[in-house]
């Protein structure tokens, strides 16, 4: 639970007594590979910390699902649209390795927001990374090519090609995997 600790305390400062009330809240769950965090048309209802382990966004087709997302260790995971308006999930989000969660429900986080000083300052910072986030690869797929995407992913987050399915790193950048291995075989 440190490690959620030192996460939060990179936001913003957190005092012992708003620490353990938040800290009280948190409930460890251990997920085998390729386990749902949340189904598609599921409402989402915890915010998690990822302690260890990959997740993975994606919309589940029947050919072949499209990944929209990644998350890893000493990260916060949900589903956040779903969790703001507590409406079903028009995506899933399953584990890609072994994972450990520290989760808050939504109700509980809500009384963390209600009842500490940090809650608001750390709950509107992550907002505002998760947008943009979301907007970096919004403006991505709109304005680069699939070889400058993957180029770009590769130099922000180069473990990602070491510990991650080739097959979701094309969907994640939007194309086949095919494509995806002519381009490897172009640059290297």
């Amino acid at each position: 639970m440190n490690e959620i600790r030192r996460f939060i305390e990179n936001i913003t400062p957190i005092n012992d007594s708003d620490w353990q009330f938040f800290s009280s809240k948190l409930q460890e769950v251990k997920l085998k590979k390729h386990s749902i965090l949340l189904n598609f048309g599921a409402i989402e209802n915890h915010l998690s910390f990822i302690a260890k382990g990959i997740v993975r966004f994606y919309v589940p087709r029947e050919e072949f699902d499209l990944t929209f997302g990644f998350l890893f260790e000493n990260e916060f995971v949900t589903g956040y649209d779903s969790f703001l308006t507590q409406t079903p999930s028009e995506y899933q989000i399953e584990t890609l390795t072994e994972t450990i969660l520290w989760k808050i429900s939504h109700q509980d986080l809500q009384e963390v927001y209600e009842r500490t000083g940090s809650g608001n300052i750390i709950g509107r910072k992550m907002a505002e990374n998760m947008f943009l986030i979301k907007s970096k690869r919004e403006l991505s797929l709109l304005s680069k090519t699939a070889e400058e995407r993957y180029l770009d992913l590769f130099s922000d987050r180069p473990k990602l090609f070491q510990q991650i399915p080739l097959k979701y790193i094309a969907s994640y950048i939007g194309i086949t995997p095919q494509a995806l291995s002519r381009i490897r075989r172009r640059i290297s």
